[in-house]
């Protein structure tokens, strides 16, 4: 939400909170670092890290995570006025599920797009094929790349 107040008094926009954008829920994961969650889930952590699914701690499946986000996306995006721009702020577990789920990769294969840097973010564009990733974990504004697909 910090990262969220920063950027409306940067805009004067205002801040849209919805539950639907919240981090993956970790379960009996949740506050342990890495080194304590492999040594106690050391079967699960290899499990989900070949990227089979699997409830951290109990938690959500990361599928879960993007049948709850990417909607809010989609709808939020639909609300927009053509060359509209949405910004959306969240966590980066939160944030690559959903942006796997857009851009239409399998669930398994969704950690290939790595983590998200703090402070960085990712651009993605819709096109007449559907949601494209156009920069990932970025610390610059991108330029823009021309296609035949506009």
């Amino acid at each position: 939400m910090t990262t969220a107040t920063e950027l409306a008094a940067l805009t004067g926009l205002d801040v849209t909170y919805d539950e639907g954008l919240r981090e993956t829920f970790a379960g009996d994961w949740q506050g342990l670092t890495h080194e304590e969650i492999v040594a106690r889930y050391g079967e699960q952590y290899a499990a989900w890290k070949r990227g089979e699914p699997v409830r951290r701690g109990g938690g959500e499946l990361e599928t879960e995570v993007a049948d709850r986000a990417a909607p809010v996306v989609e709808r939020s995006a639909d609300k927009l006025p053509d060359g509209g721009t949405l910004v959306v702020v969240s966590h980066g577990g939160t944030i690559r599920t959903t942006i796997g789920r857009l851009i239409g990769l399998p669930s398994s294969t969704w950690e290939a797009l790595g983590g998200l840097s703090n402070c960085s973010w990712s651009v993605l564009g819709e096109t007449v094929r559907g949601w494209r990733l156009m920069e990932h974990n970025a610390g610059s504004l991108p330029e823009p790349v021309l296609g035949d697909d506009d």
